[in-house]
C-alpha cells in the first residue's frame, strides 16, 4: 500500500463523514525509537463540505486514561469538533495503546520520555508535512506534561511549534511518602509486577495506563527525584522555551490544583504567555474541575470561545486582566 507520508509510513486507515464533519483516521509508523513496532493513530477533523480549505493547524494532546473522545465525542460534540467548524484543521493524536493506536511490543515500559522524545516530533512533522503550516498544540493533564516535557526536552521547538496551551497540567504537587526511600522502593517492587493500571477498576477513564509511566512518575517525585530523563532536566529546559504559551488551571481542581499549575507556568521562559484560572474569583460561573474545564456545558459556554480567540493570536491575552469574562447563567 502505498504510504500517505514521504516521512514514514503512514496508512489512510478510515475516512468517513460525522454528520457536518469529515474523520479522516492516520495510522503513523514513524521507527524512530527503540521499539520498532510502535504505531500511532493520528485523526483529522475539518468541515465535510470544505475539505479542500483547511484552516489553521491544531493538535490536541489527551491526558491519562484518555483517548480522542475527549476531544470530540461520536455525536460530534467537544471541542475538537467546535474548532473544527470554525475553520481550524484539527489533528487528535492517540499516544501508545491508547483508542486506535496499538500497543506495542514493550507497552508496559512506556514513558512521558518516549512520548516526548519520539512520538510528538514524529506526529508534529506528519502534520506540517500535510497542512504546509506549523501546529498550535493544545495538552490536558499528562498531554500537558509531556508538551512541557517535549519543550522542556528540546524535542519540540518554534520550527514545529506555533504556540501550546497546557490545561491542568503541573508537575510540583509533592507526595511525601515518596520522600522516604524505603516508601519509594517498596512501591516500586509492587508496581513492577503489572503491566498497566486499569482505568476502569481506578474509575479514571476508559483507557488502561502502562506501568511505566506510574514507574516514571515515581522517580520524578522520589527524594532525588526532577522533572526530566537520565539525559536532560527538563523542568531546567523550560527557562528557555521561547514559544507563545496559555497556562490553564481549575479553581475546582484538586489533582492538579491552581498552584502547582502557576509554578510550571512560571518556570517556562517565553516572552508570551498567560495564565487563567477557571474560578468564581475570576469572572467564570464556577470552580471548573480537572475534566470539567474542556468537557462540560459551562466549558463550551465559557472555555471553548478563549480557545478559539487564543488560537487565532496568541500573542494576545484571550480575556482582558482588568475585565473578567462574565458568568453565563
Amino acid at each position: 500500500m502505498q504510504s500517505s507520508s514521504n516521512l514514514f509510513p503512514v496508512a489512510l486507515i478510515s475516512a468517513e463523514r460525522r454528520g457536518d464533519l469529515s474523520e479522516d483516521v492516520y495510522r503513523l509508523k514513524p521507527g524512530n525509537s527503540p521499539d520498532s513496532t510502535v504505531e500511532l493513530a493520528v485523526t483529522r477533523l475539518g468541515l465535510a463540505d470544505v475539505a479542500q480549505s483547511r484552516g489553521i493547524p491544531v493538535v490536541l494532546v489527551h491526558g491519562s486514561f484518555s483517548n480522542r473522545r475527549f476531544w470530540y465525542s461520536p455525536k460530534g460534540i467537544g471541542l475538537g469538533a467546535y474548532l473544527a467548524r470554525q475553520g481550524f484543521d484539527v489533528w487528535i493524536p492517540e499516544m501508545r495503546g491508547h483508542g486506535l493506536s496499538r500497543r506495542n511490543q514493550d507497552y508496559a515500559k512506556n514513558r512521558v520520555a518516549d512520548y516526548a522524545r519520539y512520538d510528538l516530533p514524529a506526529i508534529a512533522a506528519f502534520v506540517r508535512e500535510q497542512s504546509a503550516q506549523i501546529p498550535h498544540w493544545i495538552g490536558h493533564s499528562l498531554g500537558g506534561t509531556t508538551l512541557a516535557a517535549a519543550l522542556g526536552g528540546h524535542y519540540l521547538g518554534a520550527p514545529a511549534v506555533a504556540s501550546v496551551a497546557l490545561f491542568g497540567c503541573q508537575v510540583s504537587r509533592t507526595y511525601w511518602p515518596l520522600k522516604i526511600p524505603p516508601v519509594e522502593w517498596g512501591g516500586r517492587l509492587i508496581l513492577k509486577r503489572f503491566a498497566q493500571l486499569s482505568g476502569s477498576r481506578l474509575k479514571r477513564g476508559p483507557e488502561d495506563e502502562p506501568i511505566g509511566l506510574a514507574l516514571e512518575s515515581m522517580r520524578w517525585h522520589g527524594l532525588f527525584g526532577r522533572f526530566g530523563d537520565a539525559e536532560r532536566d527538563w523542568w531546567k529546559g523550560l527557562a528557555e522555551v521561547d514559544v507563545p504559551l496559555l497556562a490553564v488551571s481549575a479553581a475546582g481542581d484538586h489533582q492538579d490544583p491552581d498552584w502547582a499549575c502557576r509554578k510550571l507556568f512560571e518556570q517556562v521562559g517565553s516572552e508570551h504567555r498567560h495564565y487563567l484560572c477557571l474560578g468564581r474569583k475570576h469572572g467564570f460561573s464556577g470552580d471548573f474541575g480537572h475534566v470539567e474545564m474542556l468537557v462540560s456545558k459551562a466549558a463550551q459556554a465559557e472555555v471553548w470561545p478563549l480557545v478559539q480567540r487564543w488560537l487565532k493570536d496568541p500573542l494576545t491575552p484571550p480575556v482582558d486582566a482588568q475585565a473578567p469574562v462574565p458568568a453565563t447563567v
